[in-house]
């Protein structure tokens, strides 16, 4: 499967962890590492939440599909 997210990027650069970011959202840290491995996807619900903690756009979680 492709990378669909970026959402291992961003904690990166916005120096957060998974574990926070499962706290964050009161989700299991083996969730998050799905997400950020790309194993499995959050909802779009769930994305948006995640782009307003790292404060992004939702756009910048996600890679892009076309050049």
């Amino acid at each position: 499967m492709n990378d669909v997210n970026r959402i291992k990027v961003v904690l990166v650069e916005k120096k957060r962890t998974g574990k926070w970011l499962a706290e964050e959202l009161g989700k299991d840290p083996a969730t998050i590492s799905k997400w950020c491995t790309n194993v499995s996807q959050p909802d779009l619900t769930t994305l948006t939440k995640v782009a307003n903690l790292l404060d992004v756009d939702v756009r910048e979680l996600i890679n892009k599909t076309k050049d």
